[in-house]
């Protein structure tokens, strides 16, 4: 069976483990001698404490959504009406879809961070606490980028909300607890080790560099907490990579530092996250670029593009530049840049190391938001055309910032897609670039708008995709 990262929805720790946390030295294994425990505390070694700080502020997440079946068309055939009678057929079904998962408490005014594909097209969330209290959430704000959310808690009381830690502190081989609930279990700790940090490709989100963990997380674990030996938050548990579907001891958790950016975004009352603005167009570093820079390994981001009058080009980014790191921290692709950039706070300066001609040079760049350089203008189009059930708004930089679509795109953006609709069923997705219709150049929504009034036999629509652009025709 194949291994895949999976998006996780829900003995004694070792005689190592134990010693490490109570700060006890271990022998080399040829001169370990076995013996009686002579004190209270060589028997009692426990994460207990460590627990009882913790796992009150880990909750269970429940989100649900009531979805109205269609009406069943056989109702309008005399014969069935007569031989059936109603039967609920003329009725539309009401069929609930629910989704479970894990959250955090980190502010004591009710704040809940959770992963957002726990709670992604729910209308309903309700929120569990280990004692068996049960209180209604609202949803502040989505991030589908870093796959995070952030929940208020409706009329909570006697809130302990958890620390969370400095994530450029953790190393590999610290000790760590991870907290949630699995398969729906209820509230469940599982310990193990740092494994590795900084992992990127893993297919959530696209501002990557997660935490590596040994420590048993499956299926309804999602949104839960990875802690520290002080009981800090160091991670939200996202994925794991995983053959069966359960647990194979690699599982990643999204760093501390990216979740404080959300969390600060919520709290100001945004409901989108506020990120830095790069203004660049990056690519991965591949080895004979590398061979040819001189560079001893394939690590960095090679500057593909640069905006004008964005923060990259007023910093002195050039095309072809190598960004090597960002503030001191490596970057050793597109996608650790993304996590590093995205984690500095607004308002400062990045000091980015670039290789350029063979010499190392640094850059500040600003840190600033993404401008709205026009207004959106939000089109839902209608009608019997191919476009039918999307929302098509104007792009800029803000917007494009938000969609994760590459810096300098132009165009009419596909920004939302109504489920079911004819648009969702021939193809389209979101984030999708409209660039012309029947050869016709949209430049706004409005233009879209106009051009879909028009009776057609056949609709060529041309789109960017990934940055490659498609034409396709569809009858009228």
């Amino acid at each position: 069976m194949t291994a895949a990262f999976v998006r996780i929805g829900s003995c004694a720790a070792g005689a190592f483990l134990l010693a490490a946390a109570a700060g006890l030295s271990m022998m080399p294994a040829a001169a370990q001698v076995r013996q009686v425990p002579e004190t209270r505390q060589e028997i009692s070694l426990s994460f207990s404490g460590v627990v009882k700080k913790s796992a009150g502020a880990v909750v269970n997440v429940y989100g649900a959504r009531v979805e109205k079946q269609p009406r069943n068309p056989f109702m309008d055939d005399p014969f069935f009406r007569r031989f059936f009678g109603d039967r609920g057929f003329g009725v539309p079904q009401e069929r609930v879809q629910r989704s479970l998962g894990s959250g955090v408490v980190v502010d004591a005014s009710g704040l809940v961070v959770t992963n957002n594909h726990v709670i992604e097209g729910m209308s309903e969330v309700k929120v569990a606490f280990a004692d068996k209290r049960e209180v209604e959430a609202t949803i502040l704000l989505r991030d589908p980028r870093t796959d995070l959310a952030v929940l208020k808690l409706k009329n909570a009381k006697d809130l302990v909300p958890i620390e969370l830690a400095d994530s450029d502190k953790v190393e590999i081989g610290d000790i760590v607890l991870a907290i949630g609930n699995p398969f729906g279990v209820g509230q469940t700790v599982t310990q193990g080790i740092v494994s590795a940090l900084a992992r990127t490709q893993i297919g959530v989100g696209d501002a990557q560099s997660f935490i590596q963990t040994d420590a048993a997380i499956n299926p309804g674990n999602s949104g839960g907490a990875l802690v520290d030996m002080q009981g800090r938050v160091i991670g939200i548990n996202t994925a794991i990579f995983s053959r069966s579907g359960g647990s194979h001891g690699i599982g990643f958790a999204i760093p501390a530092a990216m979740v404080r950016v959300v969390v600060e975004s919520a709290r100001t009352g945004a409901t989108t996250v506020r990120r830095p603005w790069f203004g660049a167009r990056l690519q991965a570093l591949t080895p004979d670029v590398a061979d040819g820079l001189g560079l001893d390994r394939p690590a960095g981001s090679v500057v593909a593009g640069v905006v004008d009058k964005g923060p990259a080009a007023e910093g002195g980014l050039r095309r072809s530049d190598v960004i090597l790191a960002v503030d001191g921290f490596g970057v050793d692709d597109p996608e650790s840049f993304g996590y590093r950039f995205a984690t500095r706070p607004l308002g400062g300066v990045a000091s980015l190391t670039v290789l350029r001609g063979g010499k190392r040079v640094v850059l500040p760049v600003k840190l600033v938001p993404a401008p709205e350089l026009r207004p959106r203008e939000p089109v839902t189009l209608a009608g019997r055309t191919p476009l039918s059930g999307i929302t098509v708004m104007n792009l800029s930089p803000a917007l494009a910032e938000e969609l994760a679509i590459d810096a300098g795109t132009e165009g009419v953006v596909v920004a939302a897609i109504e489920e079911g609709s004819t648009a969702a069923r021939v193809g389209f997705q979101k984030g999708d670039i409209i660039q012309a219709l029947n050869g016709e150049r949209m430049v706004n929504s409005r233009d879209v708008e106009t051009a879909l009034k028009e009776r057609k036999r056949a609709w060529e629509v041309t789109i960017s995709r990934g940055g490659q652009s498609v034409t396709s025709v569809f009858p009228g």
